[in-house]
């Protein structure tokens, strides 16, 4: 189990930021929100060590080897690393989760740019749909539709976090926006990154890609109904408030290259509270099809569901036959004993 100095380390290292997090955990059961620390923790050391590194190759290299050995129960000593290795043993999350958010990790160290929002899409799957999946299994949720919307919740943040940080990722030098779309506005998105300005055709692609987060975020919904009540309240808000980012850049005139979206804290605590009504809202069950880009990340926990029932099944008979055999033991010992006790 992870010791709580560990979980203490990990609280802090987010304390800085990770703002929706925190917000969001605070009415999250204890029994979640440690795990889900540990979770973020172990992200956000991975994107900071290829995001703000020197040789970010050689981050991924030493990233891959650092979830080698929490699969392997060998963490490194460190907090981050040691709460990892527990969360993702003690809830059964697949090696797949962690290795495509690195992979993604990985295209962000190519500088990959995407051409369409399918493969924008496929980006966000593997930097935020898998931490989507990941904090489903926390929550004790693997059937297939519930952790598809868990990825649908983390697809729609990602494209939020892109819609709203365009201009300072192209200050440094990275472009998220779908590149037909810039050419459809007449916008070479080179000749645009080497002077990063905003004007409405860039309002326009920006607008585009809100819109298309808001539609996951509203496939999540029937998802987050199948969490446990006491987690609902948390993931509904964070669903919240990240899509008010959206509406706060709106509201900036879909100007995010000069300036930068924030949704202030007393605004996040009415929408914790809106979240709290929410959850307590009933609604008809929408049957939305599984995202063809996370589809492996719902095959993945769906094996090792299967993976996981077949070892209790089996450890289940080990134990019926272990029993059975210190019965027929413990009569035989008392048949030896009465006929081996004083004659009449």
């Amino acid at each position: 189990m992870t010791v709580k100095s560990d979980i203490a380390a990990c609280r802090e290292l987010l304390r800085g930021g990770s703002r929706t997090f925190f917000a969001a955990s605070v009415v999250l059961p204890r029994s979640v929100s440690d795990p889900a620390t540990a979770l973020y923790a172990f992200c956000r050391l991975a994107d900071d060590a290829v995001d703000l590194g020197d040789r970010r190759p050689d981050a991924v290299d030493r990233l891959k080897d650092r979830i080698q050995r929490a699969y392997s129960g060998q963490p490194l000593p460190v907090p981050a690393d040691r709460a990892f290795a527990d969360v993702v043993a003690r809830f059964t999350i697949p090696r797949e989760l962690p290795e495509a958010l690195l992979e993604g990790l990985c295209w962000d160290a190519e500088g990959r740019r995407y051409e369409t929002l399918n493969e924008l899409i496929l980006y966000a799957v593997r930097v935020a749909g898998t931490v989507g999946a990941m904090m489903s299994l926390l929550m004790r949720r693997r059937d297939p539709n519930v952790v598809a919307r868990a990825c649908d919740l983390g697809i729609a943040m990602q494209l939020t976090n892109i819609a709203r940080d365009v201009g300072e990722d192209a200050r440094a030098g990275r472009l998220y926006l779908p590149l037909q779309w810039l050419r459809e506005m007449g916008i070479d998105p080179e000749a645009w990154l080497t002077k990063p300005a905003f004007d409405a055709r860039i309002g326009i692609v920006v607008g585009r890609l809100i819109e298309a987060a808001d539609v996951f975020y509203a496939r999540a919904i029937c998802g987050i109904r199948a969490l446990p009540f006491s987690c609902r309240p948390s993931i509904h808000g964070a669903r919240l408030i990240y899509a008010e980012i959206g509406r706060e850049v709106e509201r900036n005139l879909l100007d995010s290259v000069s300036r930068r979206a924030v949704v202030d804290w007393s605004r996040k605590l009415y929408l914790l509270g809106r979240a709290a009504i929410v959850s307590l809202a009933a609604g008809p069950e929408i049957d939305h099809p599984i995202e063809p880009a996370a589809r492996f990340l719902v095959d993945a926990v769906t094996a090792s569901h299967s993976r996981v029932a077949t070892r209790a099944k089996h450890k289940s008979a080990v134990e019926r036959a272990v029993w059975v055999l210190d019965l027929f033991e413990r009569l035989e010992r008392r048949d030896q004993m009465v006929r081996s006790g004083p004659a009449p």
